[in-house]
């Protein structure tokens, strides 16, 4: 499935060694870029997420891109390449990812997140979140630096989410298990 910009790709599962590393850092803003950034918004829309970072589709990259609300239900739809994240005060609501499929748990997460970085031009940005966009920030930018939610339950149950995540079929264009 192709849309207008992009082509969706596989989401990697937990496991794949590129969810399990700190990403490289984004140093050409060119075609291949714009590129990237439209298969990951096609990627994250055909799975049904509100948030997607490069290494969920096996690039090795700083950069996410969301589509999600704040906590007053305005949209926010963004692409953030070499993000760094503040945040304070923390909440705890269910969370899952793409690269788990079919789990969630509750984590705690700062209700209020400032992200900044560069867009896909390379300028200079900032963006403000609150509620579900908050957690997002904090989710995508955990992955770029190799974590995912999992990784931040106590052990027993992140081994009871990721041994249910393996029957689970996967979401999204297919599933990347060598990426």
């Amino acid at each position: 499935m192709q849309t207008s910009a992009g082509a969706p790709r596989p989401i990697t599962r937990y496991g794949t060694p590129v969810l399990h590393r700190r990403c490289a850092e984004v140093t050409d803003f060119d075609d291949r870029l714009v590129q990237l950034v439209a298969d990951m918004f096609a990627s994250m829309y055909a799975a049904h997420g509100v948030g997607l970072a490069a290494n969920q589709i096996g690039v090795d990259a700083r950069i996410f891109v969301v589509d999600c609300p704040d906590a007053t239900g305005t949209h926010t739809v963004a692409t953030v390449i070499n993000p760094v994240l503040q945040h304070r005060e923390l909440v705890t609501d269910s969370e899952g990812c793409l690269s788990v499929p079919g789990q969630h748990a509750d984590l705690a997460r700062c209700a209020t997140a400032t992200v900044t970085g560069f867009d896909i031009d390379g300028q200079e940005i900032r963006l403000d979140g609150t509620g579900t966009l908050a957690r997002c920030f904090q989710h995508e930018v955990d992955h770029l630096d190799g974590l995912a939610y999992v990784d931040r339950l106590p052990t027993k149950l992140r081994k009871q989410i990721l041994a249910a995540s393996a029957e689970h079929p996967g979401v999204g264009a297919g599933t990347a298990q060598d990426a």
